[in-house]
């Protein structure tokens, strides 16, 4: 047996090793695929976004810069923008708390803990626009991923609530224009930002400890909320106008005219309503400048065809810049309102006093690339009209005085005809004194009926409000008188709910030294107060 095993090893040995490198060797997978290697430059624009997805915008877009530099300048000054950015936040909530402390049973309004955390933006890319003359364009791609802790804390009868907002993650594609240039630094008067594209944006929310966005439903619902409204305010040609200069310093922009808009008729409109028809109106406004409020057509009920030839009257800043935005929606009873499309015109087209009629197809927004904008959705047809103001007015008339009566005055001029914009602009009070230490004051703006407030200063004696107040007129203001008084507003401890007001001096101003000196900036002491000023510039631009 043994000399049996001894030749079964002898001959097993080589035997099993040669079956099992037969067996075992290395051999090429049947589903490995030979590697085919293409260059960048067969791909499409669209395929190379989604293989590199991830890439930064400078490697994507050549005409993109890479911003390693500013992304290392923003991480060493982070920990002192962070303080910076959040006593603006502090600052600029105050009076918006103000405005909601007394209603809804809230007794006051505060911030517990305000941090941006230690994460600052990246920057992925950074383009320059070809310089102009008097602005400059910058677009940026930024990522923030961000761990903020902004803690509010809002005593709702005798119940403290508090309000946490953690874990902030952006992404936002931001165009920036610096302008106007002025010979003052640092050499333009205000920053303007808008969005080329809606944001990402996910955070998370925390009531009373427990996390908000873990709700089902709530936080697509909140993600979708977040985006339109922002974009809404912000989505190009929208624009957020941060001024860097002083308006006392006259580098702000101010209105060069008037833009006359009649809104004629709507063809081949969408039907949203169940019956097959709409309930079409137009809100209309011009981008950028002061946020006023948008100028609204009647409603057309059920009419995909509507005729309104309505007129409208909006001041203009800048013509060369500056778009009219046309937003046609389906009115409904309750819920919001559809949109049925809208469309923008640069006020560039236009010639000063020419009418222009104009009829632009309608779209879903301005993204070009938006497979929603291939949808017909009728158009729009408008006549505009750019009126620009009346350069100097006072070689035409000469300066009145100030005291000469009413019926002295002349009236035959044709300039004293015209139509025209008439820009009131509280510039600041000084020692208004009230029965309390402390004031709470705001200034009221009365103008044949139509009142008009800054905002409220808290603890102050002597505010700096720089607001601006416009009023259109038909014809010139020489037979009115505008009332403007300065007003302190204090809330009732004892209830936590409630206001009281006091007058702290007021002002009448005759008109007709404004119109014929064309612009009037003055102090003024303020009746019924012992020492209080008022400093006010207001000016008549006529058409």
């Amino acid at each position: 047996m043994s000399l049996l095993g001894f030749i079964g090893f002898i001959f097993g040995t080589p035997f099993g090793l040669f079956l099992g490198f037969l067996i075992f060797r290395p051999t090429d997978s049947k589903d490995v695929k030979t590697t085919f290697t293409r260059p960048l430059q067969e791909f499409d624009h669209d395929s190379l976004v989604e293989i590199m997805a991830e890439l930064p915008l400078w490697v994507k877009h050549p005409d993109y810069e890479r911003v390693d530099w500013m992304n290392d300048i923003l991480s060493d000054m982070w920990p002192y923008l962070d303080k910076a950015i959040c006593g603006m936040i502090r600052s600029m909530s105050k009076p918006i708390f103000t405005e909601y402390i007394g209603t809804y049973y809230i007794r006051s309004i505060d911030f517990e803990a305000v941090t941006l955390g230690t994460l600052p933006p990246i920057f992925q890319g950074i383009k320059v626009h070809e310089l102009n003359e008097d602005h400059l364009v910058i677009d940026l791609e930024t990522k923030w991923a961000g761990n903020p802790e902004i803690t509010l804390i809002l005593n709702v009868l005798y119940l403290p609530i508090k309000v946490q907002l953690i874990d902030m993650h952006i992404t936002a594609s931001m165009r920036v224009t610096l302008k106007p240039f002025v010979p003052t630094f640092p050499c333009f008067s205000n920053v303007v930002v808008s969005l080329m594209d809606k944001p990402e944006v996910d955070f998370g929310l925390k009531v009373m400890g427990g996390d908000l966005m873990a709700i089902p439903g709530l936080y697509q619902y909140v993600q979708k909320l977040i985006k339109k409204q922002v974009a809404s305010l912000y989505l190009w040609p929208q624009a957020l106008e941060i001024p860097i200069l002083d308006a006392s310093l006259g580098a702000t922009k101010k209105p060069v005219g008037i833009l006359h808009v009649k809104v004629v008729r709507a063809r081949e409109l969408l039907k949203m309503d169940i019956l097959g028809s709409s309930d079409p109106y137009v809100k209309l406004k011009i981008s950028g400048g002061r946020i006023v409020p948008s100028k609204k057509t009647s409603i057309k009920t059920k009419n995909l065809n509507p005729e309104w030839n309505e007129e409208f009257k909006l001041t203009v800043n800048d013509p060369m810049s500056q778009v009219l935005e046309l937003h046609v929606y389906d009115w409904e009873k309750v819920g919001m309102h559809d949109k049925l499309g809208m469309q923008v015109i640069p006020l560039m087209l236009l010639k000063p006093h020419e009418k222009k009629e104009l009829t632009v197809g309608l779209v879903k927004n301005l993204d070009s690339n938006e497979t929603r904008n291939r949808k017909p959705r009728g158009s729009i047809t408008v006549e505009l009209t750019f009126i620009p103001f009346v350069e100097d007015t006072t070689g035409l008339n000469g300066p009145i005085d100030i005291y000469m009566r009413k019926e002295t005055v002349p009236k035959t001029s044709s300039f004293v005809n015209r139509p025209g914009l008439l820009l009131v602009t509280v510039i600041s009070a000084h020692n208004v004194e009230g029965k309390h230490d402390n004031n709470n004051p705001f200034a009221l703006v009365v103008f044949r009926g139509d009142k008009r407030k800054t905002k409220l200063l808290k603890k102050t004696r002597d505010p700096i409000w720089n607001e601006e107040f416009q009023f259109m007129l038909d014809e010139a203001p020489l037979e009115e008188i505008i009332h403007i008084e300065v007003i302190s507003k204090r809330k009732h401890r004892a209830f936590g709910f409630g206001s009281s007001k006091e007058a702290l001096g007021h002002v009448d101003i005759n008109l007709v030294n404004v119109v014929y000196n064309n612009r009037i900036n003055e102090k003024y002491h303020l009746i019924n107060s012992k020492n209080g000023m008022i400093h006010l510039d207001i000016k008549w631009n006529a058409t």
